[in-house]
């Protein structure tokens, strides 16, 4: 007994008993002042033949029931109105769940500097004001003039598991969109300077922080346009065009992998200034910077997600991480009507295991 006491004193310095400090320090919950891991509102599925009510509530209890309770979601069409997201935001808060984030859309005009551009600007304006009514912390988009998706292709990854590859060759000789074109880099600078001059202050008003999502992929070239958002330096440049938190971006540290980057010491550079608004949670294996890389499992890709996420930590990063583009699993093929995002991507139980191995990331870094 002395010998056990003895032991029970060297793992607790300077404590006479477990009390409640000591248990809230070996609790397995972090502290709600630290990053909270969030997934797609309908990531938990739903039994077939519910109503929507039942299938919301149904893909809810699932989300739930692996211990997280913050989601997000695409929004709907611009101009947001105050009353629909309230509607949406009471929904998912009766289910259990709080919205953390809404991804916008609907604005190629601005984009493209086409007529309609400052209408398009204004749908923006409008819905950012609605989301800082309701409460919602963050508001995330894209700046592609085209997404590379062309390049996508299933691998097959460990036990015949699905992994998501792309390669640049099977889509860089592909002619740009009529409907989109083809853009240089000072044209796509030039049109997002001018909507973050016009959106950056009333985001700060009403109290939101723009994500924008990086290029992804991250193609040297896509149908004949360039990506702003392709380069660390690009997402740095973005960054300082009008200096303030609302004007952040989306860190994903297997994008900055399939750049050559290194994801903590991105991760310290953004998360430093407070620039980082959302985080994507990924691991890949990359033969050819930019333009030839696999998605793959968190546990066996190069980057070190344990490190990444202590940065995040110790950068006291407290908003939503989203371990995202769950690898295919034949449990959720096996799903009657199941169709993945992406070539090689995964459901349910995939997000379960992505979910599961974040959260230990999560719990061990607040340990360090």
């Amino acid at each position: 007994m002395l010998k056990t006491a003895g032991l029970a004193a060297l793992a607790l310095p300077g404590s006479r008993a477990v009390g409640a400090d000591t248990r809230a320090a070996l609790s397995p919950e972090p502290p709600r002042d630290l990053p909270k891991i969030c997934l797609d509102a309908g990531a938990g599925g739903a039994p077939p033949g519910a109503s929507a009510d039942e299938a919301a509530a149904a893909s809810a209890r699932r989300i739930r029931q692996l211990g997280v309770e913050h989601v997000i979601s695409g929004g709907p069409r611009i101009p947001w109105e105050e009353t629909r997201l309230r509607e949406m935001t009471d929904r998912l808060k009766a289910n259990g769940l709080t919205l953390g984030n809404l991804m916008i859309s609907g604005f190629p005009n601005a984009i493209y500097n086409r007529p309609g551009r400052d209408a398009d600007i204004d749908h923006v304006i409008q819905s950012i004001r609605a989301a800082g009514k309701v409460g919602l912390p963050v508001v995330e988009y894209n700046w592609y003039a085209h997404r590379a998706m062309e390049g996508y292709f299933e691998e097959t990854g460990r036990a015949g598991a699905g992994w998501t590859g792309f390669d640049y060759a099977r889509m860089k000789d592909l002619p740009p969109l009529p409907e989109e074109g083809a853009h240089t880099l000072d044209e796509m600078w030039a049109t997002i300077t001018y909507f973050l001059k016009a959106v950056v202050p009333e985001a700060e008003t009403a109290g939101v922080r723009l994500a924008l999502h990086p290029n992804d992929p991250p193609a040297p070239l896509s149908r004949g346009s360039q990506q702003i958002m392709a380069t660390i330096d690009g997402w740095k440049t973005l960054v300082g065009i009008v200096d303030s938190p609302s004007n952040g971006i989306t860190f994903d540290c297997g994008v900055t992998r399939e750049m050559h980057g290194d994801p903590v010491e991105v991760c310290r550079w953004f998360a430093s200034r407070d620039r980082i608004n959302h985080v994507h949670f990924r691991n890949v294996k990359v033969q050819r910077p930019y333009e030839r890389y696999t998605e793959v499992f968190l546990d066996e890709g190069e980057n070190d997600m344990f490190a990444v996420m202590k940065e995040l930590v110790a950068q006291k990063y407290a908003r939503l991480i989203y371990p995202e583009h769950p690898r295919g699993l034949d449990y959720d093929r096996e799903r009657p009507g199941f169709r993945p995002q992406y070539p090689g991507g995964g459901g349910y139980a995939a997000y379960a295991f992505n979910v599961g191995y974040t959260r230990a990331m999560l719990q061990a870094a607040c340990r360090c």
